[in-house]
């Protein structure tokens, strides 16, 4: 998932950026306002972690002007101030939740999981793909209830193919959802996850999930149920 930092704090950003991205976010920070709601207008995000006080524009002022545009992402907004009224003018802008700092790390990951989950096209508490299921709560991964040990990009990378299921996910859009914009890696850096997820998730099982779609890119394609035997239920 693709996470926005905007906060001027170049230390607290650089802390955010480096703990979202052990999870497996791809995070990409801006340093103002206008440079952040440019950012969040140009690019779809999973969640954007806002700053109230920010130069050249407010992270209140952004907020409104994002709502105002129908943008529904989930934001969680970061403030020093922490009187009533202050929270209150943070949730009548438009966040969905409210962090005054100094906080501690571990509670902002646990509120925006709390907040992707609830944002969610899948409400149940698990995805499921076949004999594939996975919990966003923990981060548990089991096929044919065989546990299955997934690094954090891997994990992000099946979490995508699972939330997005039989559809084609080209390259490029898997590449823009989990790496961020100042990515310098390898430029088969998607096929390479895609050949690891694999050797994970389908290699030990009989029945292939995860399949390539040539010249276009990849689809998790739920197992298609077989015809019922002859003559209706079994004796």
């Amino acid at each position: 998932m693709r996470i926005l930092v905007i906060e001027d704090n170049r230390r607290l950003s650089a802390a955010l950026k480096l703990s979202l991205s052990e999870v497996g976010y791809a995070v990409d920070v801006a340093y103002d306002g206008a440079e952040g709601q440019a950012f969040a207008e140009a690019t779809p995000y999973d969640a954007i972690i806002l700053d109230v006080l920010l130069p050249v524009k407010d992270g209140l002022a952004v907020c409104r002007d994002l709502r105002q545009v129908g943008m529904r992402t989930p934001i969680i907004m970061l403030t020093a101030r922490d009187t009533v009224a202050d929270r209150v003018r943070g949730l009548d802008s438009g966040a969905d939740d409210y962090l005054v700092k100094p906080f501690a790390l571990n509670e902002l990951l646990a509120r925006l999981r709390a907040l992707l989950r609830r944002d969610a096209p899948h409400k149940g508490a698990w995805l499921k793909v076949g004999d594939l299921r996975l919990d966003p709560a923990t981060r548990f991964v089991e096929r044919a209830g065989q546990a299955i040990e997934l690094t954090a990009r891997q994990y992000a990378l099946l979490e995508y193919f699972m939330r997005h299921p039989n559809q084609l996910l080209t390259r490029e859009a898997i590449e823009s959802h989990l790496w961020s914009y100042d990515y310098e890696g390898v430029s088969n850096v998607v096929d390479v996850y895609v050949r690891r997820l694999r050797r994970q998730i389908d290699d030990p099982f009989d029945t292939k999930l995860l399949e390539t779609v040539r010249g276009a890119g990849y689809r998790l394609r739920a197992p298609t149920p077989g015809p019922s035997p002859a003559g209706g239920k079994g004796e």
